[in-house]
């Protein structure tokens, strides 16, 4: 049991190659997303025309790495979004 998955051999967590957390502006503040690279590519994968869909549909997949303040959910959306098309 204790073979399975990949975990830091220090502390047991995630080990520190695979955090993959990118910075973008929320709201006026760097926030680090994990896997923010990698869930835009999946997305584009779909081939989503709309904004809402690809909001959406990135939105879903950030909330399972990453926690958004229910407050902050429409500035994480936006600055979400900004970074899909950047990227494109």
């Amino acid at each position: 049991m204790a073979d399975e998955g990949d975990y830091c051999t220090v502390c047991g967590g995630t080990p520190p190659d695979k955090i993959l957390i990118k910075r973008i502006l929320v709201d006026g503040k760097e926030t680090g997303i994990d896997k923010l690279d990698w869930i835009i590519e999946e997305v584009k994968k779909q081939k989503l025309t709309s904004n809402q869909a690809i909001a959406e549909e990135i939105m879903l997949r950030v909330a399972r790495f990453n926690y958004i303040p229910t407050k902050k959910k429409e500035a994480y959306r936006e600055a979400l979004l900004e970074e899909y098309h950047r990227s494109a």
